[in-house]
């Protein structure tokens, strides 16, 4: 029995604290046109920007592009000073969320449990999460990469329904690779990104063939065809390279 990958490409561009709302506007109403260039490829295109550019880049770019939120509270009002709420999202067209990025488990106390009541949410409201996983440095060089992943799928999914997570994304993002310039080996992302799907079937059946798992960790314009080439690898979560608009326009060119 073989199985034909089907999944769509996902080229996703998380701006973390980055770009003011006059320079998000300006990126959005220069991506339409990479949009429909996307369209006629199959592949899915997005962008994360900062709260406050959410609206602006919804408002502005093709009304394809996929705008996410960085980060959403798991309540939908209450007393939490400085957080956002999945029914503010909605309100202005946001559906997709990114979930548990290693900087937000680094910085912000994100664990598992987190993750896992954000997931459970976002899906309750018809949004997409895409959830972060991945290692530390000191973890990947003491071979417990597996261990790790497995106990961030397993926790932040849990009680899900094979019914449920079919609209899921998982990024897999080694965090020894986020912004430090060094790659994880194409061998490396499709063997945890496999891990990952292996994880998801035993979770969920057969539907974990129809969830899309990204790669993120120093991803270029140089480098994102080499790690799509990967059975298992169906987009990437890009960082600095998503920034300028050229730049993102090559990491699409080349995985077309």
């Amino acid at each position: 029995m073989w199985f034909v990958n089907m999944r769509k490409k996902l080229l996703l561009g998380n701006w973390k604290m980055n770009k003011l709302a006059s320079e998000a506007k300006q990126f959005a109403v220069a991506s339409s046109s990479l949009v429909e260039k996307a369209k006629l490829h199959n592949i899915d295109l997005g962008v994360a920007p900062t709260y406050l550019s959410l609206s602006i880049v919804k408002e502005n770019a093709n009304k394809d592009m996929i705008v996410a939120a960085q980060n959403v509270h798991f309540n939908s009002s209450g007393a939490f000073t400085g957080e956002i709420s999945i029914p503010m999202l909605k309100e202005f067209g946001i559906n997709w969320a990114l979930i548990g990025h290693s900087e937000r488990r680094t910085y912000d106390n994100e664990t598992n449990e987190k993750c896992h009541a954000k997931i459970t949410a976002l899906i309750a409201n018809d949004m997409v999460p895409v959830y972060c996983v991945g290692e530390t440095l000191s973890q990947f060089e003491a071979n417990r990469t597996k261990e790790i992943v497995e106990r961030q799928v397993r926790e932040g999914l849990k009680d899900l329904t094979s019914a449920l997570v079919k609209n899921l994304v998982v990024a897999y993002e080694p965090v020894w690779s986020i912004g430090t310039g060094k790659n994880a080996s194409t061998e490396i992302a499709e063997e945890v990104c496999k891990f990952i799907r292996d994880t998801l079937k035993d979770m969920f059946g057969d539907v974990a063939d129809e969830i899309r798992i990204l790669y993120g960790g120093s991803v270029k314009p140089e480098n994102i065809r080499a790690y799509l080439s990967c059975p298992n690898v169906d987009g990437a979560l890009v960082g600095g390279a998503s920034l300028k608009i050229d730049s993102y326009e090559a990491l699409l060119d080349n995985i077309m």
